[in-house]
């Protein structure tokens, strides 16, 4: 009697969620996405008023106080982000408007860096080196404006198109690393960041960029260096941020209507079949982290010629980084990316008023953030917690693993 041959037990599936699933999540997950963050920072808002607290101990007694100490901390805290972001209906005169204005400045280095992110994700490339893309821009651009002496509109030309070029190629090391070795980008471009986060460090201690010794501070950019105000001197917006949008309707042009950016997107839709297709995949990689380093850089330039007007090692802050969430908020594309961007522009902007007036503490803002990439990077999460049908006919958005 011979034995039938057993066949061999099947592991069980599971989904995997693929950095495709991520770029191209509906417009309505980004909103729902926006809209549960906003839900949990109440919660948190919540908890952490003294008074709420307070009202607790006699919830049972008097429910209302709780509810009504509740709802207080959590409308004022929404309320003065409005008024710090969009509109101060408590102030007089030009400060009514000044918040937006203050938002679309915070904006503008977002914009710009975001922009480059996008692209290098369309392009398969997961780039997170905008941060220090962003302040290699921002010393050259700081640099010229301070060390040059050139007529006013050429200043401030050559000092955006010398931030743009070493923020080219600051990126320009990834992606030939990437091309000639292989090298991981994410890898490469995190050590980059902190390359240029130390060296900047360093030179703000020499003679280059240090106003005076033992003082880690350049000196101010030349008048004739600095973004012209759009709105006069008691606002500090500045033609950058036109530049950014301009910018994102270059980008735009670029990945939909340009031989490059079909090159761009079909290296990132299938490596293989874009070799196959004679599309040179090694150029690709250089050309992608060019053009991100070239945008982030413009995004440093925009922040020390049209912001802070001097240098420091703390110049970009944290741009390079809540760049990424801007791209994948924006789902890589140029009207996300200047929509969320915006988004980002008011969450910073509308802090500080925040705290103030309601004494909510800021860090809300950064745990709004948190959730929306948390969200962002799960939309099967959303979907569930939502009750949204699955995206029909998605074999690209979820691969399945054994």
């Amino acid at each position: 009697m011979t034995d039938t041959p057993q066949r061999p037990t099947e592991t069980p599936t599971r989904p995997r969620i693929t950095w495709d699933e991520i770029a191209r999540s509906s417009a309505l997950l980004t909103f729902l996405a926006i809209l549960a963050a906003l839900v949990i920072s109440a919660i948190l808002i919540v908890a952490a008023d003294p008074q709420v607290r307070g009202s607790v101990s006699y919830f049972f007694d008097r429910p209302g106080d709780t509810l009504g100490a509740a709802w207080s901390a959590v409308s004022g805290a929404y309320t003065s982000l409005f008024r710090g972001a969009i509109f101060d209906y408590e102030a007089s005169g030009a400060r009514t408007i000044r918040p937006i204005t203050e938002t679309m400045v915070a904006a503008t280095p977002l914009l710009f860096a975001a922009l480059g992110l996008g692209i290098g994700f369309r392009a398969g490339l997961f780039n997170i080196g905008a941060q220090g893309q962003v302040l290699m821009g921002g010393a050259m651009a700081a640099w010229i404006g301070f060390a040059l002496e050139l007529p006013i509109v050429l200043h401030v030309i050559v000092a955006l198109l010398g931030a743009a070029v070493v923020g080219g190629l600051w990126a320009a090391i990834a992606g030939v690393l990437k091309a000639r070795t292989g090298a991981n980008e994410v890898i490469v471009t995190i050590m980059l960041n902190w390359i240029a986060t130390w060296l900047i460090t360093w030179l703000l201690t020499t003679s280059i960029l240090a106003r005076a010794p033992n003082r880690p501070i350049s000196p101010e950019v030349d008048p004739s260096a600095r973004l012209p105000l759009m709105l006069g001197s008691q606002f500090r917006l500045h033609w950058g941020f036109v530049l950014a949008l301009l910018a994102a309707v270059g980008v735009w042009w670029l990945m939909e209507r340009s031989t490059i950016g079909f090159k761009f997107r079909a290296v990132g839709a299938n490596m293989d079949a874009a070799r196959t297709a004679g599309i040179n995949v090694n150029l690709v990689f250089v050309m992608v982290m060019v053009t991100a380093g070239l945008l982030a850089g413009l995004g440093g330039a925009a922040q020390i010629l049209g912001a802070d007007h001097t240098l420091r090692a703390s110049s970009a802050g944290s741009i390079g980084f809540d760049a990424i969430t801007v791209a994948l908020l924006g789902r890589n594309r140029p009207a996300g990316i200047v929509g969320a961007s915006v988004l980002f522009g008011a969450l910073r902007a509308g802090s500080p008023l925040m705290q103030i007036a309601s004494q909510t503490p800021i860090d809300i803002v950064l745990v709004i953030q948190a959730v929306i990439v948390l969200f962002i990077a799960a939309p099967p999460l959303v979907r569930t917690m939502f009750h949204l049908p699955g995206r029909p006919g998605s074999r690209r958005a979820v691969e399945v693993v054994s």
